[in-house]
């Protein structure tokens, strides 16, 4: 990568009111810190101080107490945290809230794409976690079974996250908009006995069937014995008998309270499913004392979250910022925001109608979002009273300088910090309430974060593109993939010794404000949904015409990236356009809808190494006519020029 360009005037400035109120840095008077540098430092150096002041600050309640805040000694990649603890996190979302003012506050508010709604109070949510452990015990589940999720966002969506984790079992959530094979592959990988779903829901106006989705993916997944599937549609769907159970007919019957499991601290949480550039998609395995405590940190020194706060991100529950929002704001007595369908209909004025119905107070998007409503003019944004917000937030997704501005005037009218955030189970870099904004760029590590920016050689680089790294163990980090520890190691600790590498490029500029600013691997992130090229080429060559195929993410205006795909044909097929829409087809039809390649080429030959491993870096250069770097290991050079050839 070149020389950093990237950066531009400070726009946001924290007022002298907005800094002494924050809770970072009342976190920092009370530790006797009088800057966010000496703060940063301490917290990276003094691991054990800094990880025991958060579960102070979150008031983190165990059922016995840890002996050591971490213990390293298998290595950082291998840090075990709050060792000989017992604590189950539904304990100190839910448990400990009741008959307190924080049981009979709002914790969930709920709308449907119809206009339909729901609000649930901590305590009201409470019961309905118990009614489904009930029920789920009654099923036989017990502490160590994974369970999954593939609902769209509803309460009872929440409720079946704590449902699990209060018996002690591995919640598996899964992204509602998944076709049958990506499902299906989570189950196997994960081992998962019981399935959690809905008929279907609404988006733009359509049913949308989720039931034979479901179906589909159990039928091939062996270990699956129970599925329990929430009357939300209410029109017929298919039936198995003896697996599929209503859940109105489980759930009501059973009583309002129920044990908590007395797990350990570093008992497997939830494995969140997270696609890369090779291989089947890989399950990053979390703990009860990891990431739901991570978020909550995120929350408050981040988006300086208090329980008079309303939230709402817009999300999955199966991408991490979905867990992220339950388990953040639970565990800090706040409110959350659930919508069902899509924030563009039946107008392009839904988002900021949330806004002002739920009297939402932290918004968080995506940029993909932000530049598809911006087509639509401010007008629909005017039309609503805003006056509620006083936090806007994003993923670390990269934006562009006049999307973020379009936001920041728009939705904060030019008053309201953008607090960005990453994505590995929590924030690395993020804003905050101290720091002064530029446009697309944040503050800095977070507390407790010891990030770098470095060189192809490990060196810490300013003022320039390099990766996105971490050097020290932070309490949220992933502890490991579900059976396959080796591909973790791989993955994120082979490249420098004793280092994360986020697989990130990121600059720092000259006022040490940070930016991401893409994948510096292949894996494509469309939307915010990130989607392995193997996942991809794995459906396109499973069709009988197709001998091999590559799948490349390319820059889009709306989504961020958009899918685009090449596929060699067998000698006995022709290309055809339509084999060319039958094949975008299988892969909208196996993935889920939002993954479907914006475009398909048919090609003769793949550029290849000598070992036959496909060098998707060229074919992504190629077809976006830029230089293609080094070719000393390509086996075929002349099939760059049939790249370029096939646009």
């Amino acid at each position: 990568m070149s020389e950093f360009q990237f950066g531009g005037k400070v726009v946001w400035r924290p007022s002298a009111d907005v800094i002494a109120r924050s809770r970072l840095k009342n976190f920092m008077d009370r530790h006797g810190i009088g800057t966010l540098e000496e703060l940063q430092r301490r917290s990276t150096e003094e691991i054990e101080w800094f990880w025991g002041a958060v579960l102070e600050e979150l008031e983190i309640e165990f059922y016995e107490p840890y002996e050591r805040i971490l213990d390293a000694s298998r290595g950082i990649a291998w840090t075990q945290w709050c060792c000989g603890g017992k604590m189950n996190v539904v304990h100190n979302c839910l448990d400990k809230w009741r008959g307190t003012p924080v049981g009979r506050q709002e914790a969930v508010r709920w709308e449907g794409e119809p206009g339909d709604s729901r609000v649930l109070t901590y305590e009201e949510l409470d019961r309905s976690v118990c009614r489904l452990a009930n029920a789920l015990r009654a099923l036989g589940m017990k502490k160590g079974d994974s369970v999954a999720l593939f609902m769209p966002m509803m309460p009872e969506t929440v409720a079946a996250l704590f449902a699990v984790a209060k018996l002690g079992g591995m919640v598996l959530p899964l992204f509602s908009g998944y076709g049958a094979a990506a499902v299906a592959g989570r189950l196997r990988d994960s081992g998962a006995r019981f399935l959690l779903t809905v008929d279907g829901f609404y988006r733009r106006g359509q049913s949308v069937l989720l039931k034979p989705v479901a179906d589909e993916a159990a039928d091939a997944s062996p270990a699956v014995e129970h599925m329990l599937v929430l009357k939300r549609l209410g029109t017929p769907i298919p039936w198995s008998p003896g697996r599929d159970r209503w859940w109105h007919e489980e759930v009501d019957r059973q009583t309002d309270d129920a044990e908590t499991e007395r797990t350990d601290a570093e008992d497997p949480l939830m494995i969140i499913y997270t696609s890369g550039t090779t291989g089947r998609p890989k399950g990053a395995l979390h703990t009860h004392c990891g990431f739901p405590i991570k978020a909550a940190q995120d929350m408050v020194h981040g988006f300086d979250v208090r329980r008079e706060d309303v939230l709402y991100w817009v999300t999955d529950m199966g991408w991490m910022m979905g867990p992220w929002e339950v388990f953040g704001t639970t565990l800090l007595g706040a409110t959350m925001v659930l919508y069902e369908g899509a924030l563009d209909f039946p107008g392009p004025d839904r988002l900021w109608s949330l806004v002002e119905r739920h009297r939402v107070s932290i918004l968080g998007v995506s940029p993909t979002l932000i530049r598809s409503l911006m087509r639509h003019g401010t007008a629909p944004a005017e039309q609503h009273d805003l006056s509620s917000l006083r936090i806007l937030g994003s993923t670390g997704e990269p934006w562009n300088p006049d999307p973020w501005l379009w936001f920041f005037h728009t939705a904060g009218k030019g008053r309201l910090p953008i607090i960005r955030g990453t994505e590995t189970s929590g924030g690395l870099v993020m804003g905050n309430l101290l720091t002064p904004l530029k446009p697309c760029a944040f503050a800095g590590p977070v507390p407790g974060i010891a990030a770098d920016v470095v060189n192809e050689k490990g060196k810490s680089v300013r003022g320039q593109v390099g990766e996105l790294v971490v050097r020290k163990p932070w309490i949220g980090m992933t502890r490991g993939f579900w059976n396959d520890s080796e591909r973790y190691s791989q993955t994120y600790w082979s490249r420098f010794p004793d280092v994360w590498v986020h697989g990130d490029w990121a600059a720092v500029d000259e006022d040490g404000l940070w930016y991401i600013l893409g994948r510096s691997d292949d894996t494509i992130k469309i939307a915010g949904k990130r989607l392995g090229p193997a996942e991809v080429e794995s459906v396109l060559v499973g069709h009988p015409a197709v001998s091999e195929a590559a799948a490349i993410g390319v820059p889009d205006p709306i989504k961020g990236e958009a899918l685009v795909c090449f596929c060699v044909l067998k000698p006995a097929s022709a290309a055809s356009e339509k084999l060319r829409e039958e094949l975008r087809a299988r892969v909208a039809e196996q993935l889920g809808k939002p993954l479907k390649p914006e475009v398909l080429k048919f090609l003769d030959d793949l550029p290849k190494t000598r070992n036959a491993k496909i060098m998707r870096r060229i074919i992504r250069a190629a077809y976006l006519n830029q230089e293609p770097g080094d070719l000393s290991a390509l086996e075929n050079p002349h099939s760059v020029d049939a790249v370029r050839k096939a646009l």
